[in-house]
Parts: structure tokens; C-alpha cells; sequence
């Protein structure tokens, strides 16, 4: 199933915005605008200038990427074809398939990536080498 995931697999998703003089809320549901059952819920912040996180892909997980504050790219590699996402609005997000390579890079100053995920953490699931990564799409 994931091995055959293509770059093209991943899709923009865009919450319910209710907007106020008191600030602005964003809605985002389980299995209604999430496509999955959310398991985990992680964030990065702090991420010094010039530094990318990311640099693996799943097997299975599947995930849905959200600038909470500020803006940061998301470069999706099948191993064949790359494509780059700015994401920079708290209520967009980046739904990646399984079996994709990601790097998360450009993160501006104060930025929080916030990351739903639909399992647990499971090292087993990870493909940390770019090599092997590419090997498993073949």
C-alpha cells in the first residue's frame, strides 16, 4: 500500500475558520476533516535558523502537518518526484501519505509545527536512511 504512495498522494486540508473580534478559532475532527483516528499529537518549536527536521518516512503512519504559528516548508519526496509545500495559516494542513519521504525546513522565527498522527510512536515504522528509503520504493 505505501510503497506505491506518490508525491501527488498528498493533499492541502482546510479547517472550519470562525472568526471574532475576540481572535479566531480553527476546527480540526477526528475522522470528519482528519482522515484517520488521531493517536498521537506532537509539535516542534525552537527550530534554530537553518536547521530541518524531518529527514525520514513511514511505512504506515500517516500524518497531517500544521503550521500553528508562523510558516515552514514541507518538501515530500516518492523517490521520484519532489514537491515543496509552504504551509503558513493555522487552519491548513498537510495530509502525507504513507511511504513518502519528508524534510521540514525554513521554519521562520517563533514558528510551531504541529504534527496529528495516526499511531503511536513506533520506531520499527520509521525509514531513517535515504538509501534504504529509496530501495523500498523499487
Amino acid at each position: 500500500m505505501s510503497k506505491s504512495s506518490t508525491a501527488y498522494d498528498c493533499t492541502l486540508v482546510y479547517f472550519d475558520k470562525h472568526h471574532s473580534e475576540k481572535g479566531n478559532i480553527s476546527v480540526a475532527q477526528n475522522m470528519k476533516d482528519i482522515p484517520f483516528e488521531v493517536k498521537r499529537v506532537y509539535y516542534l518549536y525552537d527550530v534554530p535558523g537553518g536547521e530541518s527536521r524531518g529527514g525520514h518516512a513511514h511505512y504506515e503512519l500517516k500524518q497531517l502537518i500544521i503550521a500553528a504559528s508562523g510558516s515552514f516548508d514541507v518538501m515530500i519526496d516518492d523517490g521520484n518526484v519532489k514537491r515543496t509545500f509552504t504551509l503558513n495559516r493555522p487552519y491548513q494542513g498537510l495530509l502525507i501519505s504513507p511511504g513518502l519521504w519528508r524534510e521540514l525546513n525554513n521554519f521562520s522565527s517563533g514558528s510551531v509545527c504541529l504534527v496529528l498522527a495516526s499511531m503511536e510512536y513506533d520506531e520499527a515504522d520509521y525509514i531513517r536512511n535515504y538509501e534504504e528509503f529509496i530501495a523500498y520504493k523499487k
